[in-house]
């Protein structure tokens, strides 16, 4: 069977001080039992899984829903105060206490249960239970809490170590880093050396591709030159030769003609090799 016990104050004396233990089988849908106590006096009653159907249809809503509701006002306690109000009103002589529990919304409330307790006929024994079952829940709050401390260092220490190696790790990368860049110099150094050596060498074959051009001018212009010469030169004998034809008379012209023909001939035969022996 599992409990729960939680701290109320009735809306009826927020002052007084009520303590709610709620016990179930399995499910609290299937019904749970009721102790209430203010330390002097206990109250128990039983609320059946019929009544919870009961409830539920009378206030039109969903049996699940509405069992949801019940675990937020009667387990949940102080996590839904002022969700959920309680009222407690006892009897003559304490012998029967009426308790009822409600919703707040914005601005009514609407009963969600009720049920009359029956006076515990030895509530000392329910106070002992209940204290009981308060160190109990002491305890165990406790051994978490040694539990959580003693995870919260490890995690202390961890994060402690992990810090040191981020630092070794930040700091090679750091050394990484530098080595990197020293060696993205030097490369980056070597390669603006060639390419100013490339370019010198571009504006050379420019320079040279420029001064091409006016060489093939210079050359042409002397063969054109030298070809003029030798065609004036041509002109000039001929016309040298005509001259002297004309001013000579027709027999000399005939020899003269005969010897300027062996002179020409002998101009373009290439020279031959003198064949005779010298003593």
């Amino acid at each position: 069977m599992e409990k729960t016990l939680n701290r109320i104050h009735p809306i009826s004396d927020p002052e007084a001080t009520y303590f709610l233990q709620v016990s179930w089988e399995k499910d609290l849908g299937t019904g749970f039992v009721i102790m209430l106590s203010d330390a002097q006096c206990a109250w128990t009653g039983t609320v059946s899984e019929a009544e919870i159907s009961r409830e539920a249809a009378d206030m039109e809503m969903d049996r699940e829903k509405y069992v949801e509701e019940l675990k937020n006002a009667l387990i949940l306690g102080e996590e839904s105060a002022g969700k959920y109000n309680f009222a407690i009103s006892r009897g003559e002589e304490n012998t029967e206490c009426h308790f009822s529990y409600e919703k707040n919304l914005k601005d009514v409330s609407f009963r969600l249960g009720s049920l009359k307790l029956q006076k515990v006929s030895r509530p000392v024994e329910v106070i002992k239970e209940l204290i009981g079952r308060c160190l109990d829940r002491l305890g165990r709050l406790q051994a978490e809490n040694e539990h959580l401390q003693k995870e919260n260092e490890r995690l202390f220490n961890d994060c402690s170590d992990m810090e040191k190696r981020l630092e070794k790790c930040v700091e090679a990368k750091e050394e990484l880093e530098a080595d990197l860049y020293n060696r993205f110099i030097l490369v980056l150094n070597e390669k603006k050396a060639k390419i100013r050596n490339l370019q010198k060498l571009l504006n050379e074959a420019k320079e040279s591709a420029a001064d091409a051009p006016c060489t093939r001018d210079s050359i042409a212009t002397v063969q054109t030159a030298t070809e003029r010469e030798k065609e004036y030169d041509g002109s000039t004998d001929e016309e040298s030769e005509n001259l002297t034809q004309s001013s000579l008379p027709a027999g000399w012209r005939d020899s003269g003609d005969q010897l300027h023909k062996a002179l020409r001939s002998s101009r373009e035969r290439p020279p031959q090799a003198d064949l005779t022996k010298q003593p």
